[in-house]
């Protein structure tokens, strides 16, 4: 439930930046959510091996307990990098907006009688 929670917010804010220079929603909408996805898949994947690897076979005796201090851990980090990427975004766009010409200026002559 949570991880959904976290999807619909990077989804909205990820919307609201391309909105706001412009950009298609949607895309950075999908855009949020796989980097939620891989980073979530990335470390649950890295947290088994490294299991495995220091207490081989502890990960057949799991729980199906969903909410963990590993959970936790995931979830954190993935939103850091959510985050990270947003910003990281926002300062190319705010590059990009900055290098365009202004549209008052691209518009002068253009005036109908």
């Amino acid at each position: 439930m949570m991880s959904i929670i976290i999807l619909a917010a990077a989804y909205r804010y990820y919307a609201g930046l391309a909105e706001k220079f412009g950009k298609t929603k949607w895309h950075f909408g999908i855009l949020a959510i796989l980097i939620y996805l891989g980073v979530q898949f990335g470390f649950g994947l890295c947290f088994g091996m490294f299991k495995e690897i220091t207490n081989p076979g502890s990960l057949d005796e799991t729980s199906d307990n969903t909410f963990t201090f590993v959970n936790l851990i995931g979830w954190l980090v993935a939103i850091a990098v959510v985050f990270g990427v947003y910003k990281l975004l926002e300062r190319r766009f705010q590059k990009e907006s900055f290098q365009k010409p202004s549209l008052e200026i691209e518009e002068i002559g253009n005036k109908e009688l």
